[in-house]
């Protein structure tokens, strides 16, 4: 087992920009990780199975819902500090990141924004203490970039509602205690159907064979007429605004989340890079490692500084879901460019699992097509300057 050395990369001193709340937050997440996620990650992600046994951690550093309200059992931090715990985990792993990014952002944020006072007070604080563990259902095995084509749907019952359909790519499904469900009612409207694990009728059944994000759990959702109380729907808010007002907050976990990729990388590379002797020096050296490296910490710095301002605008609520689009798609396609390059400086060791950088590159490969690829997220950025769809 190696010794996590990691140094955060701070080459324009941005820590002068942070709050001592933002400090204490971000330096309590970063000790954690090197203790609790460092020894164990290589080997969760080498056995494909996601580590339970950090899930009371994560609790504890306030990794679940850092900005809900005390009251129903979150942090009450602002958006900077979720942005700097999801930096700090992603450097461990983009796989916790994203258990953590579920339950936050997919999970407790509609329930707290789109549910009502009795819905919060249920399942809000269970998930907040890791209690309980949920998961978000949009992705539909024929319905990925465009959600509003989902054929999920809810009939009412008069009682009840009977929920059949099916969603796949759901991360943490396998465990999850809930689950936020979008489904169609009979009209076509888009609604938010809380569903939770022994409901007749709901499995999660486990993918297998993946290549990426092995440390974590990702899962299907089956729905075969299951009977969901009227007091699980989300009253507060519908339509297909609804998912994407929390996908806006996930995204915006991500940008920050891919930052922590990148600086391990880029940490690592530039260690290595000072220890590795050929033709009687170092390879740190040698120009065109130089170059590699150089360029890593510029496209760190511009991607920190995007966040940074991001998460200004956040606790303003200013950020456009345009911003976020732009910051997600950056900074993924920043930190898999980082991890390559990286594993170019390290050789045929780059590759090993003595070191992180080809469990992140292989990571990063569904961080930049998960909520929003790549792609998607241009287009969004092409309407908003110019104001025409490119999507029809």
């Amino acid at each position: 087992m190696s010794q996590d050395l990691f140094q955060a990369p701070d080459y324009y001193q941005l820590d002068e920009l942070l709050t001592e709340e933002h400090l204490l937050v971000r330096n309590a997440a970063r000790e954690w990780v090197k203790r609790e996620v460092s020894p164990i990650i290589e080997e969760a992600a080498q056995n494909a199975k996601f580590p339970k046994s950090i899930i009371s951690g994560l609790a504890e550093i306030g990794a679940f819902g850092p900005y809900i309200p005390e009251e129903y059992g979150g942090a009450g931090l602002d958006q900077i500090s979720y942005g700097l715990i999801m930096q700090e985990i992603e450097r461990g792993d983009s796989g916790i990141r994203s258990t953590a990014s579920v339950q936050s952002s997919l999970v407790m944020y509609p329930i707290w924004k789109y549910g009502n006072e009795a819905q919060r007070q249920k399942y809000l604080p269970k998930l907040a203490s890791g209690e309980f563990l949920g998961c978000f259902g949009l992705t539909e095995p024929d319905h990925g970039s465009n959600p509003g084509g989902m054929t999920t749907n809810i009939k009412d019952m008069g009682d009840y509602y009977l929920l059949n359909g099916a969603k796949m790519w759901i991360s943490n499904a396998p465990f999850a205690d809930v689950a936020v469900v979008w489904a169609k009612n009979e009209e076509g409207r888009i609604k938010g159907v809380l569903v939770e694990r022994g409901m007749e009728g709901f499995s999660t059944p486990e993918t297998h064979n993946k290549w990426s994000l092995r440390a974590s759990a990702t899962g299907e959702l089956i729905f075969d007429n299951v009977k969901i109380p009227k007091e699980n729907i989300l009253p507060n808010k519908d339509g297909l605004g609804a998912p994407l007002g929390c996908l806006d907050s996930a995204r915006y976990g991500i940008a920050w989340g891919a930052i922590g990729a990148a600086m391990d990388c880029y940490d690592t590379a530039l260690r290595y890079a000072k220890q590795r002797i050929q033709f009687d020096k170092p390879i740190a050296g040698m120009q065109l490692q130089q170059k590699k490296l150089a360029e890593m910490i510029t496209e760190i710095t511009k991607a920190q500084l995007l966040t940074w301002r991001l998460g200004v605008l956040k606790n303003e609520n200013r950020a456009t879901t345009a911003q976020i689009s732009m910051a997600k798609r950056n900074n993924v396609d920043m930190a898999i460019h980082i991890a390559r390059e990286a594993r170019q400086i390290l050789g045929a060791m780059g590759i090993t699992g003595e070191y992180s950088i080809m469990r992140h590159m292989m990571n990063l490969e569904s961080v930049i097509t998960y909520e929003g690829t790549h792609d998607i997220h241009l287009l969004i950025t092409g309407m908003d300057i110019t104001g025409i769809s490119a999507f029809k």
